[in-house]
């Protein structure tokens, strides 16, 4: 059975939340921690997201992988600003993601 969460969006700094209010796809990645993968470090460009994935293009010319957003830490690379990730945090549906980040409210994960 799957361990419910409630990640408060409040939390976040108000810069931080506008920043990842927008669009994701095409922004640079950088995983610190990724379940699932062990220890290997992952940089990349994130291709397609969902609910709790997000495609992630590794170089070039190499294929695509799918990286749980549960658990995943790292940095996103937006607009020329490095932003700290938590996979938590956006376990939201992309067409919603800004409405909840701007309104900031509480929000349960599963």
């Amino acid at each position: 059975m799957r361990r419910r969460v409630t990640v408060d969006l409040r939390e976040l700094p108000t810069e931080l939340r506008e920043a990842l209010a927008g669009e994701l796809i095409g922004a640079g990645i950088e995983l610190a921690h990724a379940p699932g993968l062990g220890p290997r470090r992952i940089e990349g460009t994130v291709v397609d997201e969902t609910q709790g994935m997000f495609r992630i293009r590794c170089r070039p010319d190499e294929r695509t992988i799918w990286v749980a957003k549960t658990g995943l830490e790292g940095t996103l690379l937006l607009e020329d600003r490095e932003l700290p990730l938590n996979g938590d945090a956006l376990r939201i549906r992309p067409q919603d993601r800004t409405k909840r980040l701007l309104q900031a409210g509480p929000k349960r994960v599963r």
